[in-house]
C-alpha cells in the first residue's frame, strides 16, 4: 500500500475522540510514519488535523545514504506543519542508527590463528562482530542522526519525540554470542572473566548501552534537551527478561530458569539507565513460541500471563516520571524459523484490550502500535478504541500510582488500579468463573473489588 493508502485505512478504522486528550502524549502508529508525498501544504495540514482529531501524529522517517536529502527536505516539511499547527514533532530514526555491524573485516572478531569470523547465528545478513572493534564506526552513526538533528535545530523547529527500532546490530549474548565471543582473543582479553556468563553480559550490554548513548540518545539530548528519545526493547526491569525476540533462540547452556516451561533469562539491569533515553519501551506482542510456554486450560492465559509479566517489570521497575510506551501488536507473531503448529490458539481481541487496559492501570503511559501492512486494519481498532477510552481517566493515568504488580500464576481474577488520593481506578478480568469479590491490599488495608466485566470501576477507599 502507499503511503496514503496506509493512512487513509487509519482513518478509516478510528473515530475522532469522545474524551480531550490533554497532557497525554500521542498514539503512535507504525503505519503513520511520513506523509504522502503528493499533498500539498493545506492538504497536509488537513490530514494531521484529522489524525490529530483521532489522537494520533506522523512521524518523520530519516534515512541515510542517497536518499537522506530528500528524506530531510521532507521531514522538515512535516515538523514545519506540526509546528505551525501545536501539534508534536515526531521522529522515526530507525535508519541512521545503522549499522555499526556492516560486515567489514575491521569489525570482525579474530581467533588465535589471526582469522577474522563473525557471529552470523541471529540473520543470514547480518554479521555481528567484535565490540571492542567496532568504535570506529561511532563517528559514522553519530554523523547520521546528527545531520538531521542539526537541521532541526537550525530550522528553529523542535524534535518532541523520537524512536528507533535498533535490534540485530552491536553485541548481542544471546544465540550463539556468548560461544563466539570465547573464541575471539580480543573479547578475551578485554573481558577476563569471560566464562563467567553475568561478566561477559554486563559487558556487552555496557558497550551496547554506549553506542546508543553516544551515537544516539546524546546527539539528540544535547540540541534538544526536552525530547522523549527512546529505542525497541530498552527499558528499566528485574534483572530478568520474559521474552524472546523473532532472532533468538533459547539456548539451554545459556543461564535461565523456568515458569512452567518458560526460560527466563538474566538481564543487564542498568542497561536502560546508561543509554541515556528518556522513555521506556518494553515489547508486548504474541511471541508465536509463547502459547507451547504455559498449561494453562484457558488458551487466553497463555499470552496474557506472558504479555502481563512483561507489562509489570516495566511498570514496576520504571521511574515515575520516566513515559513508558510499549510496542504492542495483537496478531499471532511467528518467525520463519518457527514451524507452524496448528494447535497454538491465537490471542482473543477481547483479552488482548484487556491486557492493554491492565497496562495502562500498571503505569504504561501510551502505546505504539507495529503490524506489517496488511494488519492495519484489524490492529488499529482494538488499541485505538481503549486508548481513546482511557482518556477520560487522564487524571489517574498522568498523575495515579499503580496498587499492584502482582501477576497470578493461575487461572482467575486479575486485577490492576491506580491510585489518587482516596481513590483507586480498577478493573478486573477474569479467567475461568469466579463468583464474588477479590481483595487486594492498597495502604495496609484489604479491599474488595468485585466483578464489573469489560468495565473499570473508581472506588472511594474507606476513611481511617
Amino acid at each position: 500500500m502507499t503511503r496514503r493508502q496506509l493512512i487513509d485505512v487509519v482513518l478509516r478504522e478510528t473515530r475522532p475522540l469522545k474524551y480531550p486528550r490533554g497532557r497525554r502524549l500521542p498514539l503512535y502508529v507504525w503505519a503513520l510514519r511520513g506523509a504522502p508525498p503528493e499533498a500539498d501544504d493545506a492538504a497536509l495540514e488537513g490530514l494531521l488535523r484529522e489524525l490529530d482529531a483521532r489522537g494520533m501524529a506522523l512521524l518523520a522517517p530519516w534515512a541515510t545514504g542517497k536518499r537522506r536529502d530528500k528524506a530531510l527536505a521532507a521531514a522538515l516539511r512535516l515538523a514545519r506543519a506540526q509546528k505551525k499547527l501545536g501539534l508534536s514533532v515526531g521522529v522515526d530514526a530507525i535508519r541512521p542508527l545503522y549499522a555499526f555491524f556492516n560486515g567489514t573485516p575491521e569489525t570482525a572478531h579474530i581467533d588465535a590463528q589471526g582469522n577474522r569470523f563473525f557471529d552470523e547465528s541471529f540473520h543470514s545478513k547480518r554479521r555481528i562482530g567484535c565490540p571492542f572493534a567496532v568504535q570506529g564506526r561511532f563517528p559514522i552513526i553519530r554523523e547520521q542522526v546528527e545531520f538531521f538533528a542539526d537541521a532541526y535545530r537550525k530550522a528553529g523547529l523542535p524534535i518532541d519525540f523520537i524512536f528507533s527500532d535498533w535490534e540485530i546490530d552491536g553485541p548481542i549474548e544471546w544465540n550463539a554470542g556468548w560461544e563466539t565471543a570465547k573464541r575471539c582473543v580480543r573479547c578475551r582479553k578485554q573481558i577476563p572473566d569471560i566464562d563467567d556468563f553475568r561478566s561477559f553480559q554486563a559487558t556487552f550490554r555496557r558497550i551496547r548501552a554506549q553506542m546508543q548513548r553516544e551515537c544516539f540518545a546524546r546527539p539528540i539530548l544535547d540540541r534538544f534537551p526536552g525530547a522523549l528519545a527512546g529505542n525497541y526493547g530498552v527499558y528499566p526491569n528485574d534483572g530478568w527478561r520474559y521474552w524472546y525476540d523473532w532472532f533468538e533462540d533459547f539456548n539451554p547452556a545459556l543461564p535461565h530458569r523456568f515458569d512452567q516451561k518458560e526460560p527466563e533469562r538474566p538481564w543487564w539491569r542498568p542497561e536502560f539507565r546508561e543509554t541515556n533515553y528518556t522513555f521506556a519501551m518494553p515489547v508486548l506482542y504474541t511471541w508465536y513460541r509463547t502459547f507451547d510456554w504455559y498449561t494453562f486450560k484457558d488458551p487466553d492465559y497463555h499470552w496474557f500471563y506472558n504479555m502481563l509479566k512483561i507489562a509489570s517489570n516495566a511498570g514496576a521497575h520504571t521511574p515515575a516520571d520516566v513515559p513508558i510506551i510499549p510496542f504492542v501488536h495483537h496478531t499471532l507473531t511467528r518467525s520463519a524459523r518457527e514451524p507452524e503448529q496448528p494447535h497454538v490458539k491465537p490471542m482473543s481481541e477481547r483479552a488482548y484490550r484487556e491486557l492493554l487496559w491492565h497496562a495502562l492501570l500498571r503505569g504504561h503511559d501510551d502505546f505504539f502500535l507495529w503490524c506489517p501492512n496488511d494488519q492495519v486494519a484489524h490492529e488499529i481498532k482494538p488499541v485505538h478504541e481503549v486508548w481513546a477510552a482511557s482518556l477520560q481517566y487522564n487524571d489517574f493515568i498522568l498523575e495515579g500510582v499503580p496498587v499492584t504488580f502482582a501477576v497470578p500464576r493461575t487461572e482467575g481474577p486479575v486485577v490492576s488500579g491506580l491510585r489518587l488520593g482516596n481513590r483507586i481506578l480498577v478493573r478486573r478480568t477474569d479467567f475461568g468463573p469466579v463468583a464474588g469479590p477479590v481483595f487486594i491490599k492498597v495502604g495496609g488495608k484489604k479491599v474488595p473489588i468485585p466483578p464489573h466485566p469489560g468495565q473499570c470501576s473508581v472506588i472511594e477507599l474507606p476513611q481511617p
